[in-house]
């Protein structure tokens, strides 16, 4: 901190920060739950509790949503809406055998009067949580709840300050309007603080009542958007039947085994984001261009290094340059393909 200028606004510049190794995001459910606050919303009786219950047990149990890895922890579900007899016969439905790591909550106290700190004991308990699950959002609220803007935008801002805080997602099972809409996502109950509030929108909207077969919208600011189709099975478990998701973005794994072919029998690279992109993906099949290179390095720094490769962006004569080295290469500079860096880089 600036004690000369305590007020000081703790800026970075650009070129600082486009060179800087960041920490990747956190998914608990890969390509689509990430760490942060994210809605579901859908009709009344359409099954989202179901969905929020099986989605709690899933993660609690490390298998595959949908076919996507996840990351396994413990899971909350306050599920303020039933009773324990009521999930109890539910969990029977879902799973054979509920795991111990996934906690379910019928009462809790409301926004701004308990909730979050019991939500930070609860973490503090239970430091490998990776999901809370909130159904529904109506009724953390309170029955004297004000629906305005700003209502809306303080109660979802304190709890995506305490899912970014612990580095977990939390998911709020909330409603849909009855009145239709070009866009699906302006049907969620409320202002539009709600969906400017959260990190991401999943919409579940039935093709008929009672059908059984919904269409699943995703939209946020760290997921593409994407629409699966699902159908309810005869344990009320909803399968993934199609998701127009069909070649999800280059992912850490990918361009870590990208680069390890590059540097196969070579010391090292050095080169622009171009020619980088250019060498691992000359055909454009595997996505990976000038611009994205770069950010995809630099979070897969600690990925590379522990298969023995060590990563950074730097600027040498106003080039952007990457540099990669395999650490048994160490002394070795000049060697295989390696074009040395100008020791003045800025």
């Amino acid at each position: 901190m600036n004690n000369t200028y305590p007020n000081r606004l703790p800026t970075i510049d650009g070129e600082t920060l486009m060179g800087q190794p960041l920490q990747p995001l956190n998914f608990v459910v890969d390509t689509l739950i990430s760490q942060g606050l994210h809605i579901l919303a859908g009709s009344p009786k359409v099954g989202k509790s179901w969905l929020a219950l099986w989605l709690a047990v899933t993660v609690a149990k490390g298998e595959p949503v949908w076919g996507l890895p996840v990351k396994q922890g413990t899971t909350l579900y306050l599920c303020l809406e039933d009773s324990q007899l009521r999930i109890q016969n539910r969990l029977f439905g879902v799973t054979e055998d509920a795991p111990s790591n996934v906690h379910f909550c019928t009462e809790s106290r409301i926004l701004g009067d308990g909730l979050e700190e019991q939500l930070r004991q609860f973490l503090a308990e239970h430091p490998d949580t990776v999901l809370v699950i909130i159904d529904t959002l109506q009724m953390i609220r309170g029955t004297t709840y004000d629906n305005t803007y700003a209502n809306d935008y303080r109660d979802l801002s304190a709890l995506k300050k305490l899912a970014d805080a612990h580095g977990i997602a939390i998911l709020l099972v909330h409603h849909l309007r009855k009145e239709k809409a070009d866009d699906v996502f302006n049907r969620i109950s409320g202002t539009t603080a709600i969906s400017g509030a959260v990190d991401a929108s999943f919409t579940l909207v039935e093709e008929q009542r009672g059908s059984g077969r919904a269409r699943l919208s995703c939209i946020g600011r760290d997921i593409e958007y994407r629409e699966l189709e699902l159908r309810r099975n005869a344990d009320n478990v909803w399968e993934a039947t199609a998701d127009s998701y069909q070649r999800p973005e280059l992912l850490g794994g990918r361009i870590i085994f990208l680069l390890s072919e590059l540097l196969r029998g070579s010391a090292g690279f050095i080169g622009t984001p171009t020619e980088l992109a250019q060498r691992i993906d000359p055909d454009g099949q595997e996505g990976v261009t000038p611009k994205n290179v770069s950010r995809k390095i630099l979070q897969s720094v600690a990925a590379l290094s522990e298969i023995g490769i060590t990563a950074a962006v730097r600027r040498s004569n106003g080039k952007r340059l990457i540099e990669l080295r395999r650490a048994d290469s160490a002394g070795n500079a000049g060697a295989g393909n390696t074009v040395p860096v100008d020791p003045v880089a800025v």
